[in-house]
């Protein structure tokens, strides 16, 4: 399929990532606020996730098969425990994230089978390198804020999602067990 007939059919913008619970997103948010950040543009509580895989636009008759592709990913049978402990400033791209030190070896598994069920597809952001994160703020062109407490956050997931982008909001469109 070209590029250009690509472009003309309907699509959804989609990603692949771990949700972040209800109660952890107001902790984290709490602990943003105390950052009191006078750059940047805050990323709404209700949007906290952790990415594993941005898809892009997607056709919507394709989004049926990412599903069936998706439901085939192989996990580790366990939950998933990211300690988000580190924030960082990625000035390039202009955001301020919460990242884990080290990224749990089954994270990185679940990524990597991710990106390989969806290799058929031709999804130009797979070929990405991966940096597990979680965004706090966009636009963010200022040097790291000083915290008065250290990110001490652990994520702790049981299914993984494809969620949709749509202006500034983001919906689930289908989930996956870990376990």
């Amino acid at each position: 399929m070209t590029d250009e007939k690509h472009a003309q059919q309907p699509s959804k913008r989609l990603f692949f990532a771990l949700d972040c619970p209800p109660a952890q997103r107001k902790a984290i948010a709490q602990w943003r606020g105390a950052l009191g950040l006078r750059a940047g543009k805050p990323v709404p509580a209700a949007n906290f996730h952790l990415t594993l895989l941005f898809l892009g636009a997607v056709p919507l008759a394709q989004i049926s098969e990412v599903c069936e592709a998706a439901s085939n990913v192989r996990t580790s049978g366990e939950v998933l425990k990211i300690s988000l402990d580190r924030l960082q400033v990625w000035h390039r791209a202009g955001v301020l994230s919460l990242a884990p030190e080290q990224a749990p070896p089954s994270l990185l598994r679940l990524v990597y089978a991710l990106e390989q069920a969806m290799l058929p597809f031709g999804f130009e952001e797979v070929t990405r390198e991966y940096r597990p994160h979680l965004t706090l703020a966009r636009d963010y062109r200022a040097a790291e804020p000083e915290a008065t407490t250290p990110p001490a956050f652990f994520l702790r997931a049981e299914r993984f999602a494809l969620f949709e982008s749509h202006k500034g909001q983001y919906r689930v469109l289908a989930d996956w067990p870990l376990i």
